[in-house]
């Protein structure tokens, strides 16, 4: 039983994950890698807009758990 739990808390980021792709393209417009453009995002959140924040901490959340595995 303990294995299924975890399968199904393993799909969160399925739900998470609203417009795939859309940080990246933003990134890529502003010059940036993923990684750069979350931290110019976590420096200056009032110049972004607060969908852009959240795909910032989203990413920022992401890479530690590829990190961690």
């Amino acid at each position: 039983m303990a294995a299924k739990k975890k399968a199904s808390s393993d799909k969160w980021i399925q739900g998470a994950i609203k417009r795939p792709g859309a940080f990246t393209a933003k990134a890529k417009k502003a010059g940036k890698s993923v990684a750069g453009m979350a931290s110019a995002v976590s420096k200056n959140p009032e110049r972004y807009s607060p969908l852009t924040r959240k795909q910032a901490s989203l990413a920022k959340t992401l890479r530690k758990i590829s990190k961690k595995k």
